[in-house]
């Protein structure tokens, strides 16, 4: 082993640090080219740019995506967790045709743009499609391929692969095209899971998935305690889709830091199980210490600014 090309502790948190679209980008496309140094990027690099462009207002006919948690860096986090996960299966030796890692990467891009708000329709942040977000997004993503002129056959395995990240339908009613489509709605599917749940601030932002909702009226949430002391269980539910239904596909990340890093880590695995071992020294405590061992990213300090009462004039 090459102790040179080991990771750093700093380059083993860069791995989930995302908040740069063009650097993702630039990350995202190395990683391609160890599968295919040819590959062409002109149909993906379109629908990137434009995903970024929508996040962020400068899209026509639409508003900002401003949903505290499913935001830009969520989208790229899943993004290169797909990309990474996808290299993975490649080397593991099941192989992706071009198209196919098309199809990841766009679904990956798109799975959460439903949350987006049209023109006239910009009240709230869009918690409020919580519940139907992934419908609208496939709504979205069938108007772009044909605005775009993108081959019409891209649009059936993205909604497949896009309605394998929506947490109310079950995978196994998804009625893929065929196993190897389902093997792509796997890859994006875990990479929305294991994606924001290796991010190094995950327990802080589940503040502001708790603001999302309570701004949709979905869940049984009482508080924030509340949902930090479900989130450990639903990390055991998540454990169970990953090892059921999505055929315990992460394994295939480990590949990848092996091919990139020259280690037999699974870094995104191994960030989880820490967030969750440190989630449950948090919720051991009285509920008025919860939010004081949460510091990293000034989360908390955020979003108490962002609840506070408007001060009188």
């Amino acid at each position: 082993m090459d102790m040179k090309n080991l990771p750093t502790p700093a380059g083993i948190n860069s791995l989930f640090a995302n908040s740069n679209p063009d650097e993702v980008w630039i990350k995202a496309a190395d990683i391609v080219r160890r599968i295919n140094p040819a590959y062409d990027f002109s149909l993906v690099k379109t629908a990137f740019d434009d995903v970024v462009r929508l996040f962020r207002g400068e899209y026509p006919g639409y508003g900002s995506i401003k949903t505290l948690y499913h935001d830009l860096p969520h989208t790229m986090d899943v993004l290169l967790c797909a990309v990474r996960l996808m290299h993975g299966v490649y080397i593991s030796g099941t192989k992706l045709t071009d198209n196919e890692m098309a199809l990841i990467m766009m679904a990956a891009l798109m799975h959460d743009v439903g949350y987006v708000q049209r023109h006239g329709e910009e009240t709230g942040t869009g918690a409020q499609f919580t519940q139907s977000h992934v419908n609208r997004g496939i709504e979205f993503m069938r108007h772009y391929i044909a605005e775009q002129n993108f081959p019409p056959d891209l649009a059936t395995p993205l909604e497949l692969m896009i309605q394998s990240t929506n947490y109310l339908l079950p995978f196994s009613e998804i009625k893929f095209l065929d196993e190897h489509t389902r093997l792509l709605g796997q890859i994006v599917a875990t990479a929305d899971l294991t994606g924001q749940m290796a991010d190094r601030t995950y327990l802080e932002k589940l503040l502001l998935l708790f603001l999302e909702f309570k701004e949709a009226h979905f869940g049984d949430y009482q508080n924030i305690h509340d949902l930090l002391y479900k989130t450990q269980k639903f990390y055991g539910s998540t454990q169970k889709k990953l090892d059921g239904e999505f055929g315990g596909i992460y394994a295939n990340l480990t590949f990848h830091f092996k091919d990139w890093f020259g280690v037999e880590n699974n870094y995104y695995m191994e960030s989880i199980e820490k967030n969750i071992a440190y989630l449950s020294k948090v919720i051991s405590l009285d509920e008025e210490q919860h939010l004081s061992m949460l510091k990293r990213g000034g989360i908390v300090e955020k979003t108490r600014i962002m609840t506070a009462p408007n001060d009188p004039a």
